[in-house]
């Protein structure tokens, strides 16, 4: 380098007046008051050049930077598509189970309530049926009197005939046994005063003939049965056509002559005017 280089004599710089003179200059130039030295020549020239060594070394490191980044970025997507094929792949794992799941199991189907508005149905309340108890069967219709008879002659003579047609007995035994109790009771069931016992059931009428009972008159001293029994219309007419069936021939004989065969009365033609009678009656009940 030449002497007469301007840059050169710009950059020398101007001698230092010694100023040892100076009773403070020995603390200036010692510890942190010291002055600091104009750099050298060399040191001009280094710091002359920085600058461009700076910018150098800073381009370099950006664009090392870009590189690193660009280079990271790369990696950060090669690095992003085996996890995005992982999620894919579990994604049609889950849809295949769900599949599979769908065809093993039948769903059931939620019932769904209809609308009151949707149906014309009332509502439960409306259509609850009311427990009724069961009804009983209806009592027999009494039959209607005929024969100037009251009702209870008429319902007397219809127990008659029933028990009669449950024992077979024809129509001929049934005028028999109607117009006998015609003679000995009016139809009535009859206690008696001689028997305070027979009073104790149901009666409707009292007699005092000896100890005769019930529609019959028949006498419990005779065999006919116990006081209770022949209270009961039912079994007296029972053992009245029981008794004329064992009468031979009775069917062929005046109903007078068969009443009498069985019942042994003092009376014996006191049971034909009721045979008429006795007729339209079994005719109404029959």
């Amino acid at each position: 380098m030449h002497r007469d280089d301007p840059s050169e004599q710009n950059q020398t710089p101007p001698p230092v007046a010694s100023r040892s003179g100076d009773p403070g200059s020995t603390g200036r130039t010692i510890g942190r008051h010291r002055k600091p030295e104009p750099p050298r020549r060399g040191a001009r020239k280094l710091l002359a050049s920085t600058p461009v060594r700076v910018a150098l070394a800073t381009g370099v490191s950006c664009c090392l930077g870009v590189a690193a980044y660009a280079g990271t970025r790369d990696d950060g997507h090669d690095r992003s598509e085996p996890l995005a094929e992982a999620v894919a792949d579990r994604a049609a794992l889950a849809d295949e189970r769900a599949s599979r799941s769908l065809e093993r199991t039948v769903a059931t189907p939620t019932p769904v309530s209809p609308s009151p508005s949707a149906s014309p149905t009332p509502r439960p309340s409306a259509t609850k049926k009311k427990t009724t108890a069961p009804k009983k069967p209806p009592k027999p219709r009494k039959p209607r009197p005929v024969a100037g008879l009251t009702q209870a002659q008429m319902d007397n003579a219809k127990i008659i005939v029933d028990v009669g047609r449950e024992l077979g007995v024809p129509k001929r035994g049934l005028v028999i046994a109607v117009a006998t109790a015609m003679q000995e009771s009016n139809l009535y069931n009859y206690a008696s005063g001689v028997l305070p016992e027979s009073q104790d059931y149901p009666h409707q009428a009292i007699g005092w003939d000896h100890d005769s009972v019930g529609l019959f008159q028949q006498r419990p001293s005779s065999g006919w049965g116990t006081v209770a029994d022949l209270m009961r219309p039912a079994y007296a007419a029972r053992a009245f056509y029981l008794a004329l069936l064992k009468v031979p021939g009775w069917q062929d004989m005046a109903l007078t002559v068969a009443a009498q065969s069985v019942q042994m009365s003092a009376f014996p033609d006191a049971y034909a005017p009721h045979e008429d009678r006795a007729t339209t009656v079994v005719d109404a009940l029959t």
